[in-house]
């Protein structure tokens, strides 16, 4: 299935062009806390949206399934490529960018593919229980990786100190899988879903 490209995306946001729009489906929390196992099925909708700037908006909410159905849990944050900010990005805070950006051909974002042929890129989460996350990774064509390089958390959050997350569109389908450490637990499966695109 070819990757269709939004118009009006800009050249930086290319590699990430097969994520936007809003996708809907189900998953599975699987979870093992020590001798324990904590598991649901949910459903899911998710947002990757653009403004016309070189960043990707992403808002998720998951609630679960079944009987007494109720919201779980949502997140919001961004995914931009990593690469060095100069005077053709914004901020800190409001400044504006005091340049326009060199970023605008296939072959200039070609400039930008990492030693393995993909492109870095860094995601900022934030969740609703205090919990703060920044990702780094890489896209590689359909597939991305991403591992934590922080997690901040709020005084009264639970414990939450690392996570990978795997992203790919296979026929498709959006799936994902969400591997975490928390609640005293090493890094270990927690989550996955698999989604349509609905918009």
């Amino acid at each position: 299935m070819p990757i269709e490209i939004p118009t009006g995306l800009p050249s930086e946001l290319v590699p990430l062009s097969w994520l936007v729009g809003v996708w809907e489906g189900t998953g599975v929390v699987d979870y093992a806390i020590g001798d324990d196992r904590v598991g649901t099925e949910f459903g899911q909708r998710v947002t990757f949206a653009h403004d016309g700037g070189a960043v990707l908006s992403y808002r998720s909410e998951v609630w679960t399934l079944g009987e007494g159905s109720a919201p779980l849990s949502s997140e919001m944050g961004y995914w931009r490529l990593a690469r060095p900010r100069d005077d053709s990005d914004a901020g800190p805070g409001l400044l504006p960018p005091t340049a326009e950006t060199e970023l605008t051909t296939a072959e200039s974002v070609e400039a930008l593919r990492n030693d393995d042929g993909a492109f870095d890129i860094e995601v900022s989460l934030v969740h609703p229980q205090g919990v703060a996350e920044l990702y780094l990774g890489q896209v590689n064509g359909p597939r991305i990786d991403l591992a934590t390089d922080a997690v901040l958390r709020s005084e009264g959050a639970k414990e939450y100190t690392a996570a990978t997350r795997l992203y790919g569109l296979v026929d498709g389908h959006l799936l994902w899988a969400w591997d975490m450490a928390a609640l005293g637990q090493e890094l270990k499966n927690h989550a996955s879903a698999r989604l349509a695109k609905s918009a």
